[in-house]
């Protein structure tokens, strides 16, 4: 499980291979200079709920990783992401799909 961490203050646990997928979307987003939501559900064991953070290029993030190797990419995951991080709602995730549901959108 690794962690994404957010101002210092805000922390949440993703798997690392989501999480890497997170890191890529996010990283394009900021490079970019677009700011938008990101938002999670919280575990139950943190009391439930729903996290929601405004990420700016200016944020302080941290991803921090539990396995020392970086997980492949899907990249029709990564397509799936960064719509919902270009949509009004903001980045949110969701299920991973099949490597060969691609789109035609850039990440690089």
């Amino acid at each position: 499980m690794g962690k994404f961490m957010y101002e210092g203050a805000v922390r949440a646990d993703f798997e690392d291979r989501l999480l890497a997928h997170l890191q890529v979307v996010i990283g394009n987003k900021l490079r970019r200079g677009e700011p938008f939501y990101f938002q999670w559900k919280d575990d139950v064991s943190t009391g439930g709920g729903r996290t929601s953070v405004w990420l700016h290029p200016r944020a302080s993030i941290v991803f921090k990783f539990h396995g020392g190797r970086p997980p492949a990419l899907n990249r029709a995951w990564l397509e799936a992401l960064m719509t919902m991080a270009n949509s009004p709602t903001g980045l949110y995730v969701v299920p991973e799909p099949p490597e060969d549901a691609l789109t035609s959108e850039s990440f690089g």
